[in-house]
């Protein structure tokens, strides 16, 4: 739990990821202590703040932690701990509010994507780099296509460029852009007051948002439809 911190709060909880060094990349220790630590979260609790350390969200997944895994032949599991930790936001009772601040870069973006809000310092960016590597944003991928129109969704995919976070919230990714020094207090602001609500109609309403007849969002499935992309561009790389 050394590159997570968990801050108790009465009604709702504050989750940092802590890998400053590492621009809160996700190794394999942290992503199995946040889906400990989301499991973990007391049943009262209301509301969870995701957020990172420093000045950076989350620059998605150690991929050179996972290169290194592959090369030594260890079998290949991230993608599954990261389809895991995703959907264990969306199953989750409480709400959670992603406390942008900084990049949120691959499997960053996945996780502002998933969860049920989000608000931004004014210093945030986001983007989806994976073309440069010649793969496809797997995660980030197919949860911003659920988010946006087909055109949004293509510029982030296909060019690599990093949103700000005005556009980010012109596009809907985001729901509020604040300044960086009033990140924090205004996203304690908002789960507190999430904290004060009923206990059975706030996990009901946030499952109404993926249930309603016409807007049905399978969130699992279009991550692990984004690891078949990937999958796919790896054999026809082999047969090249």
């Amino acid at each position: 739990m050394d590159t997570v911190v968990v801050e108790h709060n009465p009604g709702w909880a504050r989750i940092r990821i802590a890998r400053p060094a590492k621009r809160n990349a996700l190794d394999r220790a942290t992503r199995l202590a946040l889906t400990v630590a989301f499991a973990e979260v007391d049943p009262g609790c209301h509301a969870v703040i995701l957020t990172g350390t420093e000045r950076s969200f989350c620059a998605g997944l150690d991929l050179k932690e996972r290169a290194a895994e592959i090369a030594a032949g260890r079998p290949d599991t991230a993608g599954e701990e990261a389809i895991a930790l995703n959907t264990a936001i969306r199953a989750h009772k409480a709400v959670f509010i992603a406390a942008v601040n900084g990049l949120a870069l691959g499997g960053g973006l996945t996780l502002v994507n998933v969860c049920d809000l989000a608000i931004a310092a004014e210093d945030a960016a986001f983007g989806t780099p994976e073309i440069g590597f010649a793969t496809y944003a797997s995660m980030a991928g197919p949860t911003s296509r659920l988010l946006l129109n087909r055109k949004r969704a293509a510029w982030l995919l296909l060019t690599g460029e990093r949103i700000d976070a005005t556009t980010a919230l012109d596009w809907g990714l985001v729901n509020e852009v604040v300044p960086v020094g009033r990140l924090a207090g205004r996203c304690a602001e908002i789960a507190a007051r999430l904290a004060g609500f009923d206990a059975t109609a706030l996990p009901a309403i946030k499952a109404s948002l993926d249930a309603v007849p016409g807007a049905d969002a399978d969130w699992r499935q279009a991550l692990v439809y984004g690891q078949g992309v990937n999958a796919a561009i790896r054999a026809a790389r082999v047969e090249r």
